[in-house]
């Protein structure tokens, strides 16, 4: 294998092929399968040479009975297991991209966020998407035909050798020659194609995503003919590269029939002299020179199997890449009283985003089951980022933010979500029903359940009118409802997670300001002592319900929070604050 690929392939080949969690049994019995499949066809081979030459004597034809039917055994043989063998190694191969896509997503929820943000999205895309099929072909593609290659040559080599060594040590060299030199030059050409096909790859995902999620806003800006240029630039650039990797597989094909073409007047050149020197039988130029020639099919796999060798290495080091230890870093365990009392807390919290600037700094908050904290400000200063870093996709600049005394961005993700539950304002509606898109909260909601929170979240008129209730499917990204059935029904996913601590980023975004203060009233004001709620809002009149509010500004360049307490105390004591509610009262009015 070292021969085909690099240290550095080889090493994230290592590390990413036990995420197949490969089924070691079934892939046993397909090399065995493919093993016998080729091994037919070099006993269909040598009968077939046998019953040509020993007919041409025209012997009695019961003397040619058992080799005809050994020709029918063989054929059927032949064809019979490598359906079978097919069938057992693509099992293995879906099996093993299904885990390693499962491995991958679960390692990447644990992930630094600088690892992904670093990242194009259509260069994450080709990584979870291309590059972890690139790896299952690995075993179907490259592994099994070495393997299978490698046993059915030694077997045709000692067997030729039972009959004549020279005729062996030819077949040896004519093997060697179409199984390891052809390949060889297949990959080391193979591999300059891979990378240009792996840039233009991903700018063509990366292009024709961008065009599929706006295109309308490119056709209003007018950069539809751009993308669909780029989209054209890299479609040519991927056809290029897949000609340039075509050349070393045809120089690779005249080397496979070359080997042949050795292995074949060689024999013959060594057999007729051995036969007229009484050393074999006549019967044995037949074999010695038509029987190497199915031992050339395993052969000719190789040089298709060395190029998918390098192609699923570089997928394996673009994946390694973003599963390294170095951009992992939650692996700490769930504290199992934030289960029964959870605690979120941040202390003297800075917040911005990787190599970018400090938002907002100086944040101190609590948040436990059964309290309810709101969030206000104006829009850009910060707020958003502040929840980001609070649920841990975003790591603070300075300060802390813990569960029940341990950092949070130190928990494996799937335990934070067993505490704490995230609705962001942009969060994103798939394609399939209303329940479906709650289920993505907590997998045990049923169609009444659905109902209720859906009734609870404001959508009881907009249910109702629906043909197939929650059954009824939603357009991808939210496009077949409006801005503020999207934001319920988003809202309706948050209340239906199981998690004790809620963080709700404007829930009232969209909708008109009466029913967006009534929705933020109606979530501040049920008291839960099972479930704690931080809700984001750049509108104060609504908040009255929450048991604190804390006020961000921006002052002299810096964001912070100003001021921090009830509803009444607020009004009372910070004038902005109070300048805002008679200015949202009087919009009511009007």
């Amino acid at each position: 294998m070292r021969l085909f690929i690099t240290s550095t392939e080889y090493a994230a080949l290592k590390r990413v092929i036990p995420l197949l969690k490969l089924n070691k049994g079934t892939f046993i019995l397909a090399v065995v399968l493919g093993t016998l499949g080729l091994a037919a066809s070099l006993g269909l081979a040598a009968t077939s040479a046998w019953l040509i030459a020993r007919a041409s004597e025209h012997p009695p034809v019961l003397y040619l009975t058992v080799a005809t039917v050994g020709v029918r055994f063989f054929g059927i043989s032949k064809a019979l297991l490598r359906y079978v063998q097919r069938l057992a190694s693509h099992r293995v191969a879906m099996d093993g991209i299904a885990q390693l896509r499962t491995n991958v997503y679960r390692k990447l929820t644990n992930a630094r966020t600088s690892t992904l943000a670093g990242l194009k999205r259509g260069d994450l895309l080709a990584r979870t998407g291309a590059d972890v099929d690139a790896l299952g072909d690995l075993l179907v593609k490259s592994i099994l035909p070495l393997v299978v290659s490698l046993v059915i040559g030694i077997v045709t080599v000692l067997g030729i050798a039972l009959i004549s060594i020279p005729a062996a040590l030819i077949l040896a060299c004519a093997l060697f020659l179409s199984g390891v030199v052809g390949p060889i030059l297949t990959a080391r050409h193979a591999r300059l194609g891979e990378l240009a096909n792996d840039r233009a790859r991903i700018g063509l995902v990366e292009s024709t995503t961008t065009l599929l999620t706006n295109s309308a806003e490119l056709q209003v800006n007018g950069g539809y003919q751009t993308v669909l240029a780029d989209i054209q630039s890299n479609e040519a650039e991927l056809i290029s590269s897949r000609d340039k990797a075509a050349k070393p597989a045809a120089v690779a094909a005249v080397i496979d029939q070359l080997a042949i073409g050795i292995a074949v007047i060689g024999a013959i050149l060594v057999s007729i002299p051995a036969a007229e020197a009484g050393l074999i039988s006549v019967l044995s130029i037949a074999i010695l020179t038509l029987t190497p020639l199915a031992a050339f099919e395993g052969t000719s796999e190789l040089a298709p199997a060395a190029v998918q060798l390098v192609r699923s290495a570089r997928a394996a080091v673009r994946i390694d890449q973003i599963m390294l230890p170095s951009t992992l870093e939650k692996n700490l365990d769930l504290p199992s009283a934030a289960l029964t009392a959870p605690v979120l807390e941040a202390k003297d919290l800075a917040v911005g985003w990787p190599g970018g600037p400090v938002v907002a700094e100086n944040i101190n908050l609590t948040l436990r089951a059964g309290s309810s904290l709101a969030l206000v400000g104006k829009s850009g200063i910060g707020k958003t980022t502040l929840l980001y870093t609070l649920v841990g996709l975003l790591k603070p600049v300075a300060g802390t933010v813990r569960v029940n005394g341990v950092d949070i961005h130190r928990i494996k993700s799937e335990d934070v979500g067993k505490t704490v539950s995230f609705t962001p304002e942009d969060a994103h509606i798939f394609a399939t029903s209303v329940l479906e898109n709650l289920r993505v909260a907590n997998p045990k909601t049923d169609i009444h359940q659905a109902e209720k929170l859906l009734t609870a979240a404001g959508l009881g008129t907009w249910l109702a009118q629906l043909h197939e209730g929650v059954e009824t499917v939603l357009g991808a990204g939210g496009t077949s409802i409006s801005g503020g059935e999207r934001r319920r029904v988003l809202l309706a996913r948050a209340l239906a997670s199981e998690a004790p601590l809620l963080l709700i980023d404007e829930p009232g975004e969209h909708l008109e300001a009466t029913t967006a203060d009534a929705l933020v009233k109606d979530l501040l004001s049920v008291k839960d002592s099972h479930r704690g709620t931080l809700l984001v809002s750049h509108r104060v009149s609504a908040l009255a319900a929450a048991e604190q509010i804390l006020v961000m500004e921006t002052e002299n360049g810096v964001t912070t929070v100003v001021a921090s307490g009830s509803h009444s105390e607020l009004l009372e004591n910070v004038p902005a604050y109070r300048h805002a509610y008679l200015a949202e009262s009087a919009e009511a009015i009007i």
